[in-house]
């Protein structure tokens, strides 16, 4: 599948140097994430994971929502034998598993499956109006794709525990406050900070960057002993790179370094 092939998604590898943008694009659904489009975003990961020019990508929606939710149309029919054939959230795995940074660029509805969607992504920055939440409850069901488990490592027990179990959403502000964000903005400039944040992140050595990432996600998955050996493997590791060198040199001659990845 290549990026001219996809229907609920835009996809630009080059949208700014080194950076990368994806688009859901359901508009008339509120960016709803049905299995296609998320098969989609499956692959779209994965092919900029390999794109050596990308050293970061954003995940965007529309100012009216990042997205509303899971595709309810497509899951009512459903029993929980379909629900295991289909194996939906095997493709969510992939959003985990890139090894370049991710930022989601959040404006009007992020609520249940979007919600998760964004705590999926590294980073998180939110325009004023944008609303979080886990409204699942309220249909009769549960979050499924990781927001009893990444909502309650951000926001702790007691927040977590509110909004899963009443449905309420919380607007930018708070969710900064709570931890589950990075920064709010103006609406007219939440994807204008991403792309900051992004350039902020390219110009860094794409080796360490992984590494790094590897490590933090570590934290939220391991003990303090096995994070902090984990971590030390990846120090060393860096030490075997090129940037490593050329970064400890440009300090040293007091110059900006000029890292390639290698």
């Amino acid at each position: 599948m290549t990026h001219m092939e996809y229907q609920f998604i835009l996809v630009e590898p080059a949208f700014q140097k080194h950076i990368a943008l994806i688009r859901l694009n359901r508009p008339k659904e509120l960016n709803a994430l049905n299995l296609q489009l998320m098969l989609e975003l499956k692959q779209a990961l994965a092919n900029l994971d390999q794109n050596e020019e990308v050293r970061c990508i954003i995940i965007t929606g529309n100012e009216q929502a990042f997205a509303a939710g899971a595709d309810i149309k497509q899951m009512e029919s459903k029993n929980s034998i379909d629900l295991l054939k289909i194996d939906q959230f095997e493709t969510w795995d992939q959003i985990r598993k890139t090894k370049k940074p991710i930022i989601a660029a959040v404006s009007g509805f992020a609520l249940g499956g979007g919600c998760e969607l964004a705590m999926t992504c590294d980073m998180i920055i939110a325009s004023e109006s944008a609303k979080f939440g886990q409204p699942e409850i309220k249909i009769g069901i549960m979050p499924g794709a990781g927001g009893t488990q990444r909502l309650t490592r951000a926001v702790g027990k007691a927040m977590a525990m509110e909004m899963v179990l009443t449905g309420k959403f919380i607007g930018a502000e708070e969710a900064k406050n709570r931890g589950l964000i990075n920064k709010v903005v103006p609406d007219e400039l939440y994807l204008d900070e991403a792309v900051k944040l992004a350039k902020e992140i390219a110009q860094m050595s794409p080796v360490a960057i992984q590494l790094a990432k590897e490590s933090v996600l570590k934290a939220f998955e391991s003990g303090l002993q096995e994070g902090l050996y984990f971590e030390r493997k990846n120090f060393y590791l860096t030490f075997a790179s090129e940037d490593q060198k050329e970064g400890m040199n440009a300090f040293v001659e007091k110059r900006k370094p000029n890292f390639k990845g290698n």
